[in-house]
């Protein structure tokens, strides 16, 4: 069996409509780093960007693009309140169990047993993907996102994409 081509197959897909072959954006700037400390004393969050949503407010475009909105989950929110409304995957192991997912869950038993420092006070849902304008999220939504981070004191971001 042959790996199917993704990124023949998404310029084949959107080319046909008109579109020139996406540019892919390439960082040779990142500043990754091995953590400076044990992940025991490490502050870690949590962002998925899966259509993931706390119950009672307005759900995700399930079909949305170039959505930045970024929603702050309480890191004690009950994990069977949340809803997901996203039309690019199927999501009902994720409905039957948001750990598949968005892993708050995992992440508090780890906390508990020692196994990370201490889980942060905010989670983060949201850039549910299809983002095409790169610009804004280099220059507003993604510097946003890290001054956020930065004010919590995050050590270790956990990225779930969906």
């Amino acid at each position: 069996m042959q790996p199917i081509g993704y990124v023949d197959a998404l310029n084949t897909y959107y080319g046909a409509m008109g579109n020139p072959p996406y540019q892919w954006t390439v960082n040779t700037s990142a500043p990754l780093q091995r953590l400076g400390k044990p992940v025991q004393d490490c502050t870690v969050s949590l962002l998925v960007s899966g259509g993931v949503s706390k119950c009672g407010v307005a759900g995700f475009d399930p079909d949305a693009r170039n959505d930045h909105r970024l929603d702050v989950i309480e890191r004690d929110y009950a994990s069977d309140a949340f809803q997901i409304h996203d039309s690019y995957y199927d999501h009902r192991d994720a409905e039957a169990d948001i750990n598949c997912i968005f892993p708050v869950d995992r992440l508090r038993e780890m906390e508990a047993a020692g196994e990370i420092g201490t889980l942060a006070p905010r989670l983060w849902s949201g850039f549910m993907g299809r983002i095409y304008n790169r610009s804004k999220v280099l220059e507003e939504s993604g510097p946003a996102f890290a001054a956020a981070l930065a004010e919590d004191e995050v050590d270790l971001l956990i990225a779930s994409p969906s």
